[in-house]
């Protein structure tokens, strides 16, 4: 008889368990758990994913997407990669150093994006000033959350310069 994976079923409980620093998905494991067959757009194990993303992210956690098994098949690890990024991820784990720049890449701000934060940072503060509660920039509302994720992502973007030149 098959294991029931619990963990997917209780993935808040597990996020808000004492000392979590953070969730790490086990894709492989949860494909072999839930029966599912891998496939490249896992569709079997999307809503389990962003179960465990919006689980950790409520707990104010970080959540890493699981292995990219093919460590030579760098658009199968571009694709999954970004679907992860673009579900919430927070970063992958990998099983390969040759999958590293690729996904640091994938998971870094681009250039356009760390402009735009830094003028949507800069549009709130002169609207807040003149008191505003909202900016405009380039024809979207910029509020307190844009201006939040702006600076989450310069923070990203930083960090990530900075471990490049330790490399």
């Amino acid at each position: 008889m098959m294991e029931t994976p619990r963990g997917i079923l209780n993935a808040a409980t597990i996020a808000d368990a004492p000392g979590m620093g953070g969730m790490v998905m086990g894709t492989n494991d949860l494909t072999k758990d839930i029966n599912a067959r891998f496939e490249p757009a896992r569709g079997p194990m999307i809503a389990a994913l962003g179960l465990c993303v919006l689980a950790a992210k409520a707990a104010g956690l970080i959540i890493l997407d699981g292995v990219y098994n093919a460590f030579k098949d760098d658009d199968g690890l571009q694709r999954e990669a970004s679907q992860g990024r673009d579900m919430g991820f927070d970063g992958k784990t990998l099983i390969h150093p040759a999958q590293v720049a690729l996904a640091n890449q994938i998971f870094a701000p681009c250039q356009e994006e760390i402009e735009l934060a830094e003028r949507q940072i800069q549009a709130f503060d002169a609207a807040t000033v003149q008191g505003l509660g909202v900016a405009v920039v380039d024809g979207k509302i910029v509020e307190n959350l844009h201006v939040e994720i702006a600076h989450v992502t310069l923070a990203k973007a930083e960090a990530i310069a900075k471990l490049e030149m330790q490399v």
